[in-house]
C-alpha cells in the first residue's frame, strides 16, 4: 500500500501551536509535549481532512471509532506517568495516534484492537512511519494475559466498570488508567496496584469516549 506522507514547516507550525494550547488547558508533562510536538498527526487523516489534524478536537475514523481529541490522548498520557523501558498494554489502537505518543515515550508498547479494518490498517502504517510496538487483533476488554504483567494499562474506550482481569495483568506499582461510566459519559479513573489484592483509585474527570465493547465490557 502506498501512503503520501508530508510533513513540511506548515504541519510543524500547527504542531507547535497545538502544544501551546495544551500547556494553557493544563498539560504539564514536557516530554509528553515533546512527543506531541513531534508526532506528525495528519497522517492519521485522509488527506482532504488535513486541515482538521491539529485542532483540538476528536474526528471520525471509520468503523464508528475516532482519534482521540489531542488534549484527552496529551491528559491519559501524563496520567499513565511513563518511563523509559515501560512495559505498556493499549487497550484499542484505533487509528494509531496513541500508540505513537507512547512509543516516543521509550514504552514498548502492546496494543489490541477488535476492529479488523483499523488493526489492518495500523499494522501497515505505524511501521511505516518507524514505530513497532506488538500488535494484536480481538478482545481488548480481556487484556492481553499471556504478555502480563505491564508497568502500564491505558484504556482508550469507555468501560461499564473496571474489569477485574485487566487488574490482575497490572504489576505491583503499576498504573492503569481508564474511562468508566456510562456509554455517553465516563469519569477517567487511575488505579494503582499497590499490593496483590491492594488498589488505590482515583476518580478525575468526565470524557466521552467510545465504549469499550467485549467480553468484560459493554
Amino acid at each position: 500500500m502506498a501512503y503520501k506522507f508530508i510533513d513540511n514547516y506548515r504541519e510543524k507550525g500547527a504542531r507547535k501551536r497545538l502544544v501551546k494550547l495544551l500547556e494553557k488547558r493544563g498539560i504539564e508533562d514536557k516530554n509528553v509535549l515533546k512527543a506531541i510536538a513531534k508526532v506528525p498527526r495528519h497522517y492519521f487523516f485522509d488527506e482532504t481532512f488535513w486541515g482538521k489534524a491539529y485542532e483540538d478536537i476528536a474526528f471520525p475514523i471509520g468503523d464508528g471509532q475516532t482519534i482521540s481529541q489531542p488534549y484527552t490522548v496529551a491528559y491519559q498520557t501524563e496520567l499513565l506517568h511513563i518511563e523509559q523501558g515501560n512495559k505498556v498494554l493499549e487497550i484499542g489502537t484505533g487509528s494509531g495516534y496513541q500508540t505513537c505518543i507512547l512509543m516516543e515515550l521509550g514504552a514498548e508498547v502492546y496494543t489490541i484492537e477488535r476492529q479488523r479494518s483499523l488493526y489492518e490498517r495500523t499494522i501497515q502504517v505505524l511501521p511505516y512511519m518507524g514505530y513497532r510496538p506488538h500488535f494484536f487483533y480481538g478482545d481488548g476488554s480481556k487484556g492481553i494475559e499471556e504478555h502480563a504483567p505491564y508497568d502500564r494499562i491505558l484504556v482508550t474506550a469507555g468501560a461499564p466498570m473496571v474489569p477485574e482481569i485487566m487488574l490482575k495483568q497490572l504489576k505491583i506499582g503499576g498504573i492503569l488508567v481508564i474511562p468508566v461510566g456510562s456509554e455517553k459519559e465516563q469519569k477517567m479513573m487511575t488505579i494503582l496496584r499497590v499490593a496483590e489484592d491492594d488498589y488505590e483509585r482515583i476518580e478525575l474527570d468526565t470524557f466521552r469516549f467510545v465504549p469499550l465493547l467485549g467480553d468484560e465490557a459493554w
